[in-house]
């Protein structure tokens, strides 16, 4: 099981993303290089597997895929999706993530830095 949470107000948003998708779309959840702090999410849809470097699971009824080598650092990780007066967004909670910037996408976590860039 992975070891990643997403809450129901993130779980809707990305069931009402996933009927304009292909049938036996996943989503991707991981980990890139870049942002300000070294490390920034990467958050999308994803129809291609590779079993060895690849961990599928489901979760609230959303098939899931995070590339093994990221699940040490999202480990605990919450997505949540906020609305707001200026509209809405995801959120991440990582409690693997030693700092974060303002951005709120980009972070460094202890046994990763990454390679700051642009945000």
């Amino acid at each position: 099981m992975l070891p990643v949470t997403i809450t129901e107000n993130a779980s809707h948003q990305i069931k009402e993303m996933m009927k304009d998708e292909e049938e036996n779309v996943r989503l991707r959840f991981g980990i890139k290089g870049g942002g300000c702090s070294g490390l920034s999410y990467s958050l999308g849809f994803e129809y291609d597997i590779n079993p060895e470097l690849d961990e599928v699971d489901e979760l609230n009824g959303i098939p899931l895929v995070i590339f093994k080598q990221d699940i040490p650092i999202l480990e605990g990780t919450t997505i949540d999706f906020k609305q707001n007066m200026m509209g809405g967004g995801f959120s991440i909670d990582n409690p693997n993530a030693i700092v974060s910037c303002g951005c709120g996408s980009s972070f460094r976590a202890k046994d990763r830095a990454g390679t700051p860039g642009d945000c």
